[in-house]
């Protein structure tokens, strides 16, 4: 009984010397997963970092900004993700998960701006949609086109259904996933900002948010819509293969590959760095990485990989992440996150 009494006092006192994250410490590489949108940017930051540092280069898997954040959430310890990427801010639901899980001092980086565009090939002319025509050519279910406050199935085919201005041609969109950043902020933006042009939807949003939502953020399922997956690169593939087919992902899918595609118009805006970075283009958002604090201090390299994403020779307005297409945040913006960064400053909570 002694004997058994000491061998629990002994596992006690190992559980409480030997935490989760210094457990993580067998590992000698940073794991990042997360967003394909944030992936380019992120591996370009690795390679820099392993070639200028004594560190190895960071391991970088694109899963997706929700599968990141699930990955990330899980736990503390060398199985475990040490940063996520994400092309959308991490949701109050997903904080409490980490919370849950013993991820409880977590690092916001947010990284820069990236414009979600809708692209076509250069073998046909370029789309100039509204979010009006976005949402009425890819939401499940429509305005009754006889003027009564009801929805019925979208019935929509072509683009000149949705729009007498737009070409005849059949509604094909590539997009992401539902487990996708760009996908979230897709609804959000442009298919929510088109659902507000019907008075009676807008005025939902204040009666049944839960009912104003899933009308504006349900994506069609009859084959107008195709999930192709996390990777845009086949997406440009597909849309030079398909002139008739229009694709969604981030800016710099778009600016890497301007022989092939062509970003439509947007309310009349097209998708150019400098129409994001002034706010002129609508359908825009920020992109974010996180960080577990507990990892900074067993995994190598890890406030230096800090260092090197939130430098001005990183992400600054001539740094070599807006040659990539990233948009620069402003000044003040950088030095905040900078500085969070550096002193390793965790979030309290998420709204």
């Amino acid at each position: 009984m002694k004997k058994a009494l000491i061998f629990l006092i002994a596992i006690a006192m190992i559980a409480t010397v030997f935490t989760p994250a210094q457990a993580a410490s067998g590992r000698n590489y940073i794991s990042i997963v997360g967003s394909s949108t944030v992936y380019p940017f992120a591996t370009v930051v690795a390679e820099q970092f392993g070639k200028t540092t004594p560190f190895k280069t960071p391991k970088i898997e694109s899963t997706g900004s929700g599968g990141g954040l699930k990955l990330f959430c899980a736990g503390i310890g060398v199985e475990h993700p040490d940063i996520t990427n994400a092309s959308r801010r991490i949701k109050s639901s997903e904080f409490a998960k980490c919370q849950k899980n013993g991820v409880s001092d977590i690092i916001e980086v947010k990284v820069g701006y990236d414009g979600i565009v809708l692209a076509n090939s250069k073998k046909t002319a370029p789309l100039k949609l509204s979010r009006k025509d976005i949402f009425m050519a890819l939401a499940k279910d429509v305005p009754d086109p006889s003027g009564a406050t009801k929805l019925i199935p979208n019935p929509y085919k072509t683009w000149k259904d949705v729009n007498p201005s737009l070409p005849a041609t059949k509604i094909e969109v590539l997009g992401p996933p539902p487990t996708s950043g760009t996908r979230d902020a897709f609804v959000e933006l442009a298919m929510e900002g088109g659902g507000k042009k019907f008075g009676w939807i807008k005025a939902m949003k204040k009666k049944d948010k839960k009912k104003y939502k899933s009308i504006c953020h349900t994506v069609r399922e009859d084959g107008a819509y195709v999930e192709a997956g996390e990777n845009d690169n086949l997406i440009v593939q597909k849309l030079d293969a398909n002139p008739s087919a229009v694709g969604i992902f981030g800016f710099s899918f778009l600016d890497q590959n301007t022989d092939k595609i062509q970003g439509s118009f947007i309310d009349g805006v097209q998708p150019t760095f400098e129409a994001i970075a002034d706010g002129q283009y609508p359908v825009s958002r920020p992109l974010f990485f996180y960080v577990k604090k507990a990892h900074t201090k067993v995994i190598p390299g890890m406030k230096e990989y800090l260092k090197e994403f939130t430098s001005e020779k990183a992400w600054g307005e001539d740094g070599y992440l807006s040659e990539r297409g990233l948009i620069p945040m402003p000044e003040a913006e950088r030095a905040k996150f900078k500085n969070d960064a550096g002193s390793l400053q965790t979030l309290k909570s998420v709204k």
